[in-house]
């Protein structure tokens, strides 16, 4: 008598149950286990006060401190507040940062990349010299320029005015390094060399060969120096004393000095607790979370593009 196969047909959950580390005989290592509620309990120490910042406007001064939502009409009422002081200069506030910061970045960007360029695929005598002096700029803290240029700056008579502080953040050592780092490990120099072979001048290669290739390094030039133009604070206070002409990070100084939270002699109409401040805070905030998110997609996207151009 012929023995009948019992076999089962292979399926993909007979396969996928195969493959499974409980079906090997494997189990889950007492390190992996501690090494995760490690990082859980790190993940959650980073999340929480963020979500506690995010939520903080929807809930009353004595509900603030949970990660629980809120109404909508705690937050109108904690912007209505910010907009009570000082008649509204916190409009102004975002007014002159957004001036500030955005022209700033474009010049940072004029600048940068064909300093950049120039520094890594140009031979010029100092070429090695100005390299040296750009990464020691860029090791040297910001507060140790500020006395110099506080005095430079009060010498020409032009405290309390946007142009020292708009040229200062057009002046970004990290952004020339980045773009000479771009162009000397993406740019082959034989690609130079032909093109001086069909006549181009070096203006004519920067601007028809370089310069269509570097979209990742504009990408990048635009999205530090516009974050160290947004979060810059010792600066703009100590070149910018008038309130009117502040940019947020100073008023928000501002803001957290008058609060009854913190200055109980005030003397304010408007009171400023902890919705108010979180809510000013979200607000600073905000557009450099969008400003990230924004130029990391556009930053695959050229990586992509250039392998397939490849």
């Amino acid at each position: 008598m012929e023995r009948t196969s019992t076999t089962r047909p292979v399926t993909k959950e007979n396969q996928a149950y195969k493959d499974s580390s409980w079906a090997n005989g494997r189990t889950i290592r007492p390190g992996t286990i501690v090494k995760t509620i490690i990082m859980v309990v790190i993940a959650i120490g980073f999340v929480y006060p963020i979500l506690a910042l995010l939520l903080a406007p929807t809930h009353s001064q004595a509900g603030v401190g949970g990660v629980a939502i809120g109404t909508w009409a705690n937050v109108q009422y904690a912007w209505g507040q910010i907009m009570a002081f000082d008649n509204g200069i916190f409009l102004a506030w975002i007014g002159n940062t957004v001036f500030m910061v955005g022209l700033g970045t474009i010049l940072a960007i004029l600048v940068c990349i064909p300093t950049g360029y120039a520094l890594a695929r140009l031979k010029f005598r100092g070429r090695m010299t100005l390299l040296i002096v750009t990464l020691l700029m860029m090791v040297m803290p910001n507060t140790v320029l500020v006395i110099p240029i506080f005095l430079e700056v009060s010498a020409v008579s032009l405290i309390n005015s946007y142009w020292p502080v708009i040229l200062i953040f057009a002046f970004y050592p990290f952004g020339v390094y980045l773009s000479y780092i771009h162009y000397k490990n993406t740019l082959p120099i034989e690609l130079i060399e032909a093109a001086r072979i069909d006549g181009l001048n070096e203006v004519g290669i920067f601007g028809r060969v370089a310069l269509p290739l570097s979209k990742q390094a504009v990408a990048l030039v635009g999205f530090f120096s516009f974050v160290a133009g947004w979060t810059n604070f010792f600066l703009p206070w100590v070149l910018i004393p008038q309130t009117q002409k502040a940019p947020l990070p100073v008023g928000l100084m501002q803001l957290i000095s008058t609060s009854q939270l913190f200055n109980e002699e005030a003397g304010l109409n408007v009171k400023l607790y902890m919705p108010e401040l979180a809510l000013a805070a979200v607000i600073t905030t905000l557009p450099i979370l969008i400003v990230s998110v924004v130029a990391q997609s556009y930053l695959k996207r050229g990586a992509i593009m250039g392998a397939v151009k490849g």
